[in-house]
């Protein structure tokens, strides 16, 4: 399979202090002039290939929301390169990203605060088929709009309702038919069933997973739970802190985890026998502030194996078989 998206190198960084006043700080008696900086995304790098799913994975603030954004340029990245099919589109103009707009997609996490409250369903899936002339005029929009919405299970009398008339696991839905309104070939999945109940999660992976098969597009998904990933994967790149630590295959990571913080997140699935998958790893401490990022190795404060070296330097991204990548001075 042709590779559809490349990122290099993506850094992503938001300043707190932004006015004079803000960056003023008192030490030690002492005036000081010091800005404060989330380092939110540190030089991530992966391929997604054509038709493949793609996952992000990591606990709360890693930054994969924050990366999938910066890919997209719904906020602009502060460094690295991101290559759409073979173009670098990470410093065109904004009115050359929007024919790209309707290749690349997004499904949002909060179904209740994605959805425009002042309009209906159908003005939400065919204002952006009109926009970008997926459909010739408003009845062919409106035949595409109720055909989209019953794909996904919203009848088509429910077309002329607002979003607030609607359930959460319907209003992902509604989130999804509008991602699909306008006949992307990339779609950002983002943590899309966290928000819902578990009875509605299953419902709507397998909707995700049916929608790539029949209409050919690929996922970036982000998403925290291991089991949902598990699940839709082909590829899969663990976060932690902004840093990407492991990546490789779906099995690969699975079923060989060569990363402290991956085996650390498997221990922390439970068991219907009452015990975790890998007893011998764990979390220790609490996850250090982005604004004041640990030097060398981002995870040796909470690490078990940690030694010397990793306080002090970066370790190398290594490969271990073809695809397996892992970041970990433990292989050194």
């Amino acid at each position: 399979m042709s590779v559809l998206l490349s990122v290099k190198n993506l850094r992503q960084q938001f300043d707190l202090d932004r006015s004079l006043l803000s960056q003023i700080h008192f030490e030690h008696g002492r005036v000081v002039r010091r800005k404060r900086i989330v380092h939110a995304v540190n030089g991530i790098s992966f391929d997604l290939e054509e038709g493949s799913v793609y996952s992000l994975v990591g606990e709360s603030g890693c930054g994969k929301s924050t990366a999938a954004r910066s890919i997209i340029r719904l906020i602009e990245p502060a460094g690295g390169t991101v290559i759409y099919r073979g173009q670098d589109i990470t410093h065109i103009p904004l009115k050359d990203m929007l024919p790209l707009r309707k290749k690349m997609q997004m499904i949002f996490q909060d179904p209740y605060a994605s959805l425009n409250p002042r309009q209906n369903v159908l003005e939400i899936l065919t204002e952006p088929m009109l926009f970008h002339r997926v459909a010739s005029n408003r009845k062919d929009a409106r035949e595409r709009a109720l055909s989209l919405l019953e794909r996904v299970g919203i009848r088509p009398e429910q077309a002329e309702r607002y979003p607030h008339q609607f359930s959460g696991g319907q209003r992902q839905r509604i989130g999804i038919a509008r991602a699909l309104a306008v006949e992307p070939e990339f779609i950002i999945a983002d943590e899309p069933v966290s928000a819902l109940d578990v009875s509605i999660q299953a419902q709507i992976l397998n909707l995700l997973m049916d929608l790539k098969d029949e209409f050919h597009f690929s996922y970036l998904f982000i998403a925290h739970n291991l089991s949902v990933v598990k699940h839709i994967s082909n590829q899969v790149a663990v976060m932690y802190l902004g840093f990407i630590v492991e990546k490789g295959s779906r099995e690969q990571i699975f079923s060989a985890p060569m990363h402290p913080y991956t085996r650390a997140l498997f221990s922390s699935i439970p068991t219907l026998a009452g015990h975790n998958m890998r007893n011998s790893e764990g979390l220790e401490g609490e996850i250090p502030s982005a604004v004041n990022l640990p030097s060398g190795c981002c995870f040796h404060t909470r690490c078990r194996h940690a030694a010397p070296v990793c306080s002090q330097t970066v370790p190398e991204m290594k490969e271990f078989e073809p695809g397996h990548f892992a970041a970990c001075h433990l292989y050194d």
